[in-house]
């Protein structure tokens, strides 16, 4: 009995180290996909004469210093802010590093530095500050590659640490690492300068070096460790697939909102539930996954999804009693300020561009909401935002909800109101283009039927609805799944989260067809430089497909 017991055990633990050996193994390969890099066509290596000839690359350095400037301490911004945000309190002393890109002074103390020179160290070691620049354009060819069309992508590794400017711009964005910001320790550090290279484009690219880490700074100098401009024909990305969904036509005159042929590509997945996307004014998609309590980034420049936010509706003890504790409707007023709805905070609330939270609807006659779902900004500034409890644990029936209703409601002027009782499950919201009316999609899971239609209210002066009717009753799709997310594009066509695919109305509520994806899309936003792309997020994937009619961002 006992020597059956030892091989019982034996072969028990090494299932074990199996399991986690393979499990260690498919981590590794992960992560090593996770960190390739395809090969470019043809490369300009800058840190030689040859190379940097390639693409006519002239370097210049020159060292930056600490330098004492007048400032001013926290105070009162113009809006009335409770807390002290802003540079106009008592007068101070601070520092910043000089000179500074885009001051009058930038260029002046640049001298010429030789390709081969870039490993020579820089500046005056321990605290210490470097800027090199480098101004390049793209040629007609490098040996048997013909450059126009491809996608040129500058990396540089500098000693310790690089923040990268093209043309005096980059892409900002929170909770960004590299692509022009700091990447990381002696890290590789890349941007592209065009996905579409023309003969003759030329680039000015200026790399700050600092010396690091900054909590203990070690004894050496800054330099250059690899710079070079890698070209692809094709640009490595994750290729999830195209021609991944149908567009069906019910009505001919859909081929004027979407062309025929249109293919729906899925973007990248991976998720456990995608919701909410919104497009920033700086050329990225943000988007939820209330799942996982998250906000993630989608760069089109690079095809990189990175967390953007963690913790994005949640922080409460008891998360794990919730399947949906995080954000889901996401929205950016015109001034660039992100509008998040917070499932298990139960909240609205909007992050300031100096960083702290504003809280702009909590509750509502004492009472807190249910877990708002999804917004719409209208063009005065005023926000509408949908109140169902599903972001509850228990949804209708949860102890914690304390509204005995689900309503539409407004803020406007500082001030919360409700505008609407009448649906039972309030979810997707969005204006027609003159704003004179206002949908709402209506999923009510108490009704044995689950509810499914799409409400038209009429918008009034001071911003109440009146008139509410069901425009279009979902009712005949069969799936028991939520009606949810509707954008509107320029004519006043209506795209329509619902059971079978995202379904399109015309204004007058004829529906001339769907489109259908391996995951019906939850919430929809229109993205890029256009708003002629229609980015869906679909349970656990982000697809994307081009609209001829295209929207119209909250921000404009």
């Amino acid at each position: 009995m006992i020597k059956i017991y030892s091989i019982l055990k034996f072969y028990l633990v090494f299932l074990v180290i199996l399991f986690f050996s393979l499990l260690s193994f498919q981590l590794f390969a992960q992560e090593t996909r996770q960190l390739s890099v395809d090969k470019p066509q043809a490369i300009a290596d800058l840190r030689t004469n040859e190379g940097a000839a390639l693409v006519n690359a002239r370097w210049f350095v020159q060292e930056a210093h600490v330098k004492e400037i007048a400032f001013k301490a926290p105070g009162p911004g113009t809006n009335g802010d409770a807390m002290p945000l802003y540079p106009t309190g008592p007068a101070i002393k601070t520092h910043i590093i000089h000179p500074q890109l885009g001051a009058a002074d930038f260029d002046r103390g640049f001298r010429p530095l030789q390709p081969t020179e870039l490993e020579t160290r820089q500046g005056t070691g321990l605290l210490s500050y470097v800027w090199y620049k480098v101004e390049i354009s793209i040629p007609a060819r490098i040996g048997k590659l013909n450059t126009a069309g491809t996608t040129a992508v500058f990396e540089i590794t500098v000693d310790d640490y690089s923040e990268i400017w093209v043309n005096g711009k980059q892409m900002q964005g929170f909770g960004q690492s590299g692509n022009g910001l700091v990447a990381g320790y002696n890290t590789r550090n890349r941007v592209i300068l065009t996905n579409n290279a023309k003969v003759g484009d030329r680039f000015s690219i200026a790399v700050l070096g600092i010396n690091g880490p900054l909590g203990k700074i070690p004894d050496n100098y800054i330099w250059v460790r690899n710079a070079v401009v890698d070209f692809y024909q094709e640009f490595p990305v994750n290729k999830n697939g195209k021609n991944i969904g149908n567009v069906f036509v019910i009505d001919e005159k859909l081929n004027r909102v979407i062309a025929p042929g249109t293919s729906v590509e899925k973007v990248a997945d991976g998720f456990s539930f995608t919701e909410g996307p919104v497009w920033h004014p700086d050329g990225y998609l943000l988007f939820s996954d209330p799942n996982t309590n998250s906000i993630y980034r989608y760069n089109p420049a690079n095809h990189n999804i990175t967390v953007y936010m963690s913790h994005s509706g949640y922080t409460g003890a008891d998360i794990g009693e919730y399947g949906q504790p995080g954000s889901n409707g996401l929205a950016i007023d015109k001034e660039g300020r992100l509008i998040v709805d917070q499932h298990g905070n139960r909240r609205v609330v909007r992050y300031e561009k100096k960083g702290p939270l504003t809280i702009l609807a909590g509750t509502i006659g004492g009472k807190r909401f249910n877990s708002p779902n999804d917004l719409v900004i209208k063009s005065d500034g005023a926000i509408y935002f949908t109140d169902p409890p599903y972001g509850l644990p228990a949804f209708f029936s949860d102890p914690r909800k304390e509204l005995d209703y689900s309503g539409v409601f407004m803020i406007r002027d500082g001030k919360v109101s409700v505008v609407s009782k009448d649906l039972g499950g309030p979810n997707g919201i969005a204006f027609s283009p003159d704003e004179k009316y206002l949908y709402v999609s209506n999923w009510d899971i108490r009704d044995i039927h689950h509810t499914k239609t799409l409400w038209r209210y009429e918008v009034q002066p001071d911003g109440t609805l009146r008139n509410g009717i069901v425009f279009f009753d979902f009712s005949f799709t069969e799936d028991e799944e939520a009606l949810d997310g509707i954008k509107v594009d320029k004519e006043g066509n209506l795209f329509v989260s619902a059971p079978g695919g995202l379904w399109i109305l015309n204004a007058e509520g004829k529906l001339l067809g769907k489109i259908v994806t391996p995951e019906r899309p939850a919430n929809m936003a229109w993205g890029d430089a256009d708003g002629k792309t229609l980015y869906l997020t679909a349970h656990s994937s982000l697809y994307k497909l081009r609209v001829h009619t295209g929207g119209k961002y909250s921000w404009q």
